[in-house]
């Protein structure tokens, strides 16, 4: 394989580098991460894609069974999955970022149920995928458990479970489990109910995005690795290694977005860290349970949330991490040795089971937040300019739903899902630096405060309503 003039030792190294992201990326089983040629020379295309993650590939995906005689070309900094795609909790979930009465103040009632219902739709299709091309991504779909743990968290959680039965989501999507049946889906500490919901699979994040490559290079789609984007223009964009002409520019960069041109203040991108445990023995898992293979959380603010993988590991990932001032992105940033200690104490203290066992992998990577909180998906023809961005951690449904509303899009079908109401939403921009880095780590500072104010008082906090106006 061509490797651009890259040197045998700095290829080894940045394929180690690789191999190095995640836990996920570590066990994708023969995968040495070799990266693909880079972009040539200068190229012309139908359709060029920025961004080699979930988005991406399944934009290219669905383009090519929508219309084989697509020319098509997707360029990637780094390679396929290095992103969130190959770095996150592992939840294919239908969770949307926006609330639903906020798309519906925005659109209509109706609008906001279909997205909704669209999501949960996603969970099947991307299974049926995977099933359709042989990607073996340790899909599961065992649901969803959401706990409250403590009084104010029962209050909150009870709430939600009341605000989605109000939408119309009835007990074939979401269930009320009192406490003891909660516990004795995953025995975790102090819980006093929870809501389940089915809509919701496991699946190893880095095989899915790797073997999603492979199927769309199957398809007759190049992906040009290790090529960086230096500016988008009218008609196509510049990279390092030339210049791609294309009638439509869709930009699938999620995070890494704010190193674009012009969309400096677009998104925000936040650190999500994670660890994982090693394979836990068989008496372990007699004590906690777990045999649905559930993905599950509880009812904090300070979002943590778990996998039981399919090798027999618990994945954990968490909030915590500080909005780097400026919107920087560096490794530097993956591993918090604060954050990540954290994430390990709340592991024992969920599952005291879990006490001795050894933390294997360490990894963080950077998720995109836009300043409304919602996610959005669009294209403007006169510019052929295409984009989805903003899932603020839940990208790995979204993305699907993104990358077949984009095909429909950019081949000019109307559909329902091109009706659906983040289609074409703008969301304004951040504000400039100071501000933006104070108001996000003071939000943050927040967040957390609340939820030691509540386990401490078994109270709904009054400062959540502050927290509630910034993130919308």
């Amino acid at each position: 394989m061509g490797t651009g003039g890259v040197s045998n030792e700095r290829l080894a190294g940045a394929m180690n580098r690789y191999r190095t992201l995640s836990m996920w990326h570590d066990t994708v089983p023969g995968d040495d991460f070799t990266p693909r040629p880079s972009l040539p020379g200068d190229l012309d295309v139908d359709v060029c894609i920025v961004g080699a993650g979930y988005t991406g590939l399944w934009t290219a995906y669905y383009l090519k069974k929508a219309d084989p005689s697509l020319r098509l070309a997707i360029v990637e900094k780094e390679i396929a999955g290095f992103g969130a795609s190959g770095r996150n909790g592992g939840w294919c979930s239908p969770y949307f970022a926006t609330a639903a009465d906020k798309l519906a103040q925005a659109g209509t009632r109706d609008g906001a149920i279909a997205l909704q219902r669209e999501m949960l739709n996603t969970i099947a299709e991307v299974g049926r995928v995977c099933d359709d091309e042989s990607i073996a991504a340790d899909y599961h779909r065992g649901g969803t458990l959401t706990f409250a743990r403590t009084p104010a968290q029962l209050v909150s959680v009870r709430a939600e479970f009341d605000h989605l039965s109000q939408w119309g989501f009835g007990d074939e999507d979401i269930q009320w489990l009192g406490a003891a049946e909660a516990c004795a889906r995953v025995a975790v500490t102090s819980v006093l109910g929870a809501i389940f919901s089915p809509h919701c699979a496991r699946v190893h994040p880095a095989k899915l995005v790797r073997g999603l490559a492979r199927v769309v290079e199957s398809l007759g789609v190049p992906i040009y690795e290790r090529t960086t984007v230096t500016d988008r223009t009218r008609g196509g964009v510049s990279t390092t290694a030339g210049h791609v002409k294309a009638d439509v520019t869709v930009r699938a960069t999620e995070g890494y977005t704010v190193a674009l041109p012009q969309l400096h203040r677009a998104l925000i991108p936040v650190y999500s860290l994670m660890l994982a445990t090693e394979p836990l023995a068989e008496h372990v898992w007699e004590q906690i349970g777990w045999r649905g293979e559930e993905c599950f959380s509880d009812g904090r603010r300070m979002l943590v949330y778990l996998a039981r993988t399919a090798d027999g590991r618990i994945a954990m990932g968490g909030r915590g991490a500080p909005y780097h001032f400026g919107s920087h992105i560096d490794a530097r940033f993956e591993r918090e040795p604060r954050v990540h200690g954290a994430l390990y104490r709340e592991l024992c203290e969920l599952l005291p089971a879990v006490k001795g066992a050894a933390v294997t992998h360490r990894w963080g990577g950077p998720i995109g937040i836009a300043r409304d909180w919602c996610s959005s998906v669009g294209f403007d023809r006169t510019l052929g300019d295409a984009w989805a961005l903003g899932y603020v951690g839940d990208g790995v449904a979204t993305s699907n739903l993104a990358g077949r509303t984009l095909a429909d899009l950019i081949t000019g079908r109307s559909t329902p899902l091109t009706a659906l109401p983040w289609v074409g939403h703008h969301s304004q921009q951040w504000e400039p630096e100071p501000l933006r880095w104070i108001g996000v780590n003071a939000a943050q500072w927040l967040m957390a405060g609340v939820d030691k104010v509540e386990t401490r008082t078994g109270k709904p906090s009054r400062r959540a309503k502050l927290i509630d106006r910034f993130v919308g």
